[in-house]
């Protein structure tokens, strides 16, 4: 975040108008119109737009960038090849 707002300051990046509204009540279109957008849906598509960020690359170095990179990918992993008790209690009985 700091590398982000350092970049903001250097470059002069105009401020966006404050939203005082409660976006979550917003429609699509809505929240569209004042610029919002949604965060990724789950870690691999964080991981994905993480991957093309030149802005997070230099924060970090190539280096820990990389194994930063490589880590979410095995926490990605792990986590979407977990079986949960909800999957257990709700498909396990009709097996």
């Amino acid at each position: 975040m700091l590398a982000a707002g350092l970049e903001g300051i250097e470059k002069g990046y105009e401020l966006r108008e404050p939203v005082e509204e409660d976006i979550f009540e917003m429609s699509e279109d809505e929240r569209s119109k004042h610029g919002i957008e949604s965060l990724p849906g789950n870690l691999l598509e964080a991981i994905q737009l993480t991957e093309k960020s030149e802005l997070v690359k230099e924060a970090l170095g190539d280096h820990i960038f990389e194994k930063f990179i490589a880590n979410k990918k095995i926490e990605w992993d792990q986590y979407r090849t977990h079986v949960s008790q909800f999957e257990l209690d709700r498909y396990l009985a009709i097996l």
